[in-house]
């Protein structure tokens, strides 16, 4: 004993055991859960079964919604859980994550193969302090050491029985898990209350918006200021690229003009689109100040995309220079840093157009929440064709911000805009129709962007410090359980019986018990079949003329009781195997 509490530097009265060392030997169980496929499932069955999705870490999810009939559940052996079962989830994620069952309903919940059940019973260790110990940093990184597999990562219930296991005297134990869990109770109620700010910072941010383009953020400044419709500002606007389309014109005719023969024509110039605004348009935006007015994206600006070079033209990526950005990248507020490089042969021989530094763009679609997603050039780039350009020029570039701010707060309504089945898109017509009310002058609308970016930079730094407190009750919570299982989380009793006298009952409990089973094997005088031997599932096809339900050449070969073993003596012979799928069930048979 004091070797082990020398090696392990375990505290006065702590042993270390297994799994099994630490079940009621006579009642206790640590098994697997059963192999129940599709076939044995009844949506109308009084059974439930307990999947991984149920399996939290340290808590009890409740999310499966799979049933069988008590009938069959009897038929197939199944283990029927009990309140207080540990129940470890085998696969990720994480791996090795476990919960205290919580139903006391008798006969009416099982569960599949890749969990692990442990049963303590009576006289075995506290549950929930075994249930925290597995979830503790120091067996997670003993379970990722002992995982196997290459794609589906799992761990077997013969590699968990060889944990050791720190065990206190008994009612440390129970000490020690109640600690736990009121410190755990109060760190889950710290982080509850701060995901709670969380949310209420979004809620402050949508309000933010929806009163900057409602006019309310410059309510007091109108009041004491006598400030002009934004007709005005509309206006100088369309006569600006008026001016600059004329201006091209120009510049083409005299290009037209002087063009040789064999020379290639230009493209003639277009007028910028002038969108029309219906008195219908106001009925949505019947908040907004009177001198306010609406007008189209298209209005204010130029709206354009890009494209995708072949990516089986390698030269147009090999040593590539000019920036390229896709629609993953509208993301953050700026664009810092292209997707990847392409070449200036690309630039020349396809549809792509080099976009100013601080073009805004809006992807038209992309994976997850990127559709709808507004941000800006942090230099001159080119864009695939997930994405929109919107392009500003004299004053429409002081409306630039308040545009940026504008798409932040219609990113909902926008996305709700999308149309087709599989992948929903936007698409530039879209994106020129989007109305938005324009403020009085420049000067206003300066007015609700510095207001804007003040109060947003306040928002930032608080949700900032909101992140780093969560993540720091995770270090808290792995310095709880490091405590504990150093015996630094509640005072010892030296009074307590040591942890190695309950050690020595189980083990002894266990060996009467087996002893008496087999006592009773000898009684009953069966007759010997080679089934009690164990069969290999070679040798359980060879009994059977006709191909067998994968899980009845399990229940009758010598793995039954462990599942790994199975699939690998199944790997081994699977050249000798023939596997048919039908009406979703697996059937095996011995190749011919």
């Amino acid at each position: 004993m004091k070797e082990k509490q020398e090696k392990y530097n375990l505290p006065t009265g702590w042993s270390v055991a297994t799994i099994e060392e630490l079940i009621d030997g006579k009642n206790g169980i640590f098994k697997d859960g059963d192999w129940i496929e599709t076939k044995d499932q009844n949506p109308n069955g009084e059974v439930r079964l307990i999947q991984l999705a149920d399996i939290g870490d340290g808590f009890f999810r409740n999310r499966s919604d799979r049933y069988m009939t008590k009938e069959r559940a009897l038929e197939l052996n199944c283990t029927f859980l009990k309140k207080g079962d540990i129940l470890v989830a085998r696969m990720p994620d994480p791996l090795g994550r476990a919960c205290v069952f919580p139903y006391s309903e008798e006969e009416k919940y099982v569960t599949v193969v890749d969990v692990a059940i442990i049963r303590t019973e009576q006289n075995g260790v506290d549950s929930s302090y075994l249930t925290h110990f597995i979830n503790s940093p120091v067996i997670r990184k003993q379970i990722e050491e002992l995982q196997t597999g290459t794609t589906r990562k799992r761990i077997s219930r013969g590699n968990l029985s060889t944990i050791k296991i720190p065990v206190p005297p008994l009612n440390e134990q129970i000490k020690i898990a109640y600690r736990i869990d009121e410190l755990f109770s109060a760190l889950d109620q710290a982080v509850l209350s701060l995901k709670k700010m969380n949310n209420q910072l979004k809620i402050y941010r949508q309000t933010l918006l929806k009163n900057a383009f409602e006019g309310k953020l410059t309510e007091s400044w109108r009041g004491e200021n006598k400030s002009e419709s934004s007709e005005n500002l509309l206006k100088q606007i369309e006569n600006e690229r008026q001016k600059r389309y004329d201006n091209e014109l120009e510049k083409w005719k005299t290009i037209i003009e002087n063009l040789k023969n064999g020379e290639k024509k230009p493209i003639k110039p277009k007028l910028d689109k002038q969108l029309s605004i219906n008195k219908s348009d106001y009925i949505s935006f019947s908040n907004i100040p009177n001198n306010w007015r609406l007008t189209k994206i298209a209005n204010i600006s130029k709206v354009g995309t890009g494209t995708t070079p072949l990516k089986s033209r390698t030269d147009y990526y090999k040593n590539g220079s000019i920036p390229w950005v896709t629609s993953g990248a509208l993301n953050n507020w700026m664009i810092n840093k292209p997707s990847t490089y392409i070449s200036e042969k690309a630039l020349k021989e396809t549809n792509l157009r080099l976009y100013p530094q601080n073009t805004l763009l809006v992807a038209l679609y992309g994976e997850g929440k990127t559709r709808g997603k507004c941000s800006e050039l942090a230099f001159d780039s080119t864009i695939n064709q997930a994405i929109a350009a919107i392009v500003q020029k004299e004053s429409e570039e002081k409306l630039r911000k308040y545009l940026k701010f504008y798409f932040v707060k219609n990113y909902v309504e926008l996305r709700e805009q999308a149309v087709g089945g599989a992948q929903p898109n936007l698409n530039l017509g879209i994106i020129e129709n989007i109305l938005i009310p324009i403020p009085s002058s420049n000067y206003e609308i300066n007015l609700i962007t510095d207001e804007l970016d003040s109060q947003f930079s306040i928002i930032e730094n608080l949700e900032e410090t909101i992140s780093k407190s969560i993540i720091k009750s995770d270090i808290i919570r792995s310095s709880i359980l490091k405590n504990a299982f150093e015996g630094r989380l509640v005072e010892q009793d030296l009074n307590d019986e040591e942890a190695i006298e309950l050690i020595k009952r189980n083990t002894i409990e266990k060996k009467k018990y087996l002893e008496s089973q087999k006592k009773k094997e000898k009684i009953i005088k069966k007759k010997p079949v080679k089934m009690n031997k164990g069969l290999t599932i070679e040798e359980v096809l060879e009994t059977s003329e006709k191909p067998m339900l994968s899980s009845d050449v399990w229940q009758q070969s010598k793995h039954k009781n462990n599942i790994e073993d199975f699939y690998k003596e199944l790997k081994k012979i699977q050249c000798k195997i023939v596997e048919v799928k039908k009406d979703n069930k697996s059937l095996l048979s011995l190749v011919k």
